[in-house]
């Protein structure tokens, strides 16, 4: 085989992975990938010298020597300030409105996932670098574990890219993979992740990226930071939609809205969505669209006055067990149920939780006067902690058991007093 022929293959490779890691759109089944990898990691093996970056092969690189290495973001990654009801965001409109002296403003409308934001640099169309955000201003450069990403490009498709290019976006897991990581993790008898968010933040900061490659992430891109050699779109929608061309997977949800009363039925419209979506969301991050008036908002303090999140009610409430009942079914099968001090949790209250049975109770040492975490997601599950304030010392063992009753799932801490 020619250089150029194993060019092409490289190139045929990266279309596949494409296809089926950003898009969702697999063009070929696996064993045809499998087929050509294979073929490019023979020909590699027989002339290292021609091996290329941006090889599906290269993903999975030297581990660090000690730890990550600190690097300071060209353009500081700032947080967002929050908005928590529609009275809120509308003062945001209104003060957006003002500053601009305008009474019509676009915003784009973005689903805000619950994952880690993350810069890449790209130079000459090629992923030289991915840092963590970190304080803002600086993060840890964790390239070799970026790489192992299937929906990180490793070089952008296009053949004219910025001389240097930094897109921002957020790694997490979708909830499918970090279900079959946990259910892993008990079949090998290793310690569970609590939620998503903390199984990506694990999976990104392993040393040794190999380990990072077998975790379920995906990266979603957002924003684009620091740019040279490109005429930036003048529109933040129209700017992630050159993103999503030139291979990054971007958001379908994604939208543009006119007004506060624009966003506040985007709002209405992702909170109805958000228990049948494959990944977790936290809220929603709004932007002014029009990128010269965001540079005409500017900054304060730490965060744009351009932008900014506005909050799903709380998935996630601290109560505490008051009982433990059992109920007696028409079959004759007893049910435990536990008595929750009643606690307002996902826009509903929360006042008892199905658990699965008698022995799984004794094996879970549910105790009254336990506290409890209440976790709404469509569905209500229960992160059962023991009372530190009664006990020398603490050893909690996360499990995940689902319950009889399919509307119920407990996450359960075991607590064993010394």
């Amino acid at each position: 085989m020619t250089h150029q022929q194993m060019l092409d293959l490289i190139q045929l490779l990266n279309d596949y992975s494409y296809a089926y890691h950003v898009k969702d759109e697999p063009i070929v089944p696996d064993a045809v990938y499998d087929r050509d990898y294979r073929q490019l990691q023979a020909i590699e093996a027989k002339h290292p010298d021609w091996i290329q970056a941006d090889s599906p092969t290269q993903r999975v690189g030297e581990k660090p020597d000690s730890g990550f290495a600190n690097v300071a973001h060209t353009v500081p990654m700032l947080s967002l300030d929050n908005a928590f009801d529609n009275e809120s965001l509308s003062d945001f409109d209104q003060r957006v409105r003002k500053l601009l002296n305008t009474d019509h403003v676009t915003y784009c409308c973005e689903p805000k996932l619950d994952g880690l934001a993350i810069s890449l640099r790209y130079e000459d169309g090629r992923l030289v670098r991915g840092v963590t955000r970190g304080d803002g201003l600086s993060g840890e450069d964790i390239t070799s574990n970026i790489k192992t990403i299937y929906s990180v490009p490793l070089k952008l498709r296009t053949q004219t890219p910025p001389a240097v290019l930094e897109v921002r976006g957020e790694i997490y897991m979708p909830k499918d993979g970090f279900e079959k990581l946990n259910a892993l993790a008990i079949e090998q008898g290793e310690k569970t992740f609590v939620n998503p968010r903390n199984a990506a933040a694990g999976s990104l900061r392993q040393l040794d990226p190999k380990i990072t490659a077998t975790r379920p992430l995906v990266m979603c891109a957002y924003s684009i930071g620091y740019v040279e050699g490109w005429d930036q779109p003048k529109s933040h929608y129209e700017g992630l939609l050159q993103l999503s061309e030139w291979g990054f997977r971007t958001n379908d949800l994604m939208a543009t809205a006119e007004g506060a009363q624009g966003c506040i039925d985007y709002y209405e419209m992702l909170n109805e969505k958000r228990a049948s979506l494959s990944y977790d969301i936290d809220g929603i991050v709004y932007k002014v669209d029009q990128i010269a008036l965001q540079n005409q908002l500017g900054f304060i303090a730490r965060a744009p006055r351009w932008a900014i999140a506005r909050k799903f009610p709380a998935q996630e409430e601290m109560t505490r067990v008051l009982g433990v009942d059992f109920q007696v079914g028409r079959t004759g099968a007893i049910t435990p149920v536990a008595r929750l001090e009643p606690v307002f949790v996902g826009g509903v209250t929360v006042s008892n939780a199905t658990l699965h049975n008698k022995d799984e109770i004794a094996r879970l040492g549910v105790k009254v006067n336990d506290f409890v975490i209440v976790h709404r997601a469509g569905d209500v599950g229960v992160t059962l902690k023991a009372n530190v304030s009664n006990r020398k010392s603490v050893t909690d063992r996360l499990v995940e058991q689902h319950c009889s009753n399919s509307k119920y799932f407990v996450n359960a801490c075991s607590a064993f007093a010394s």
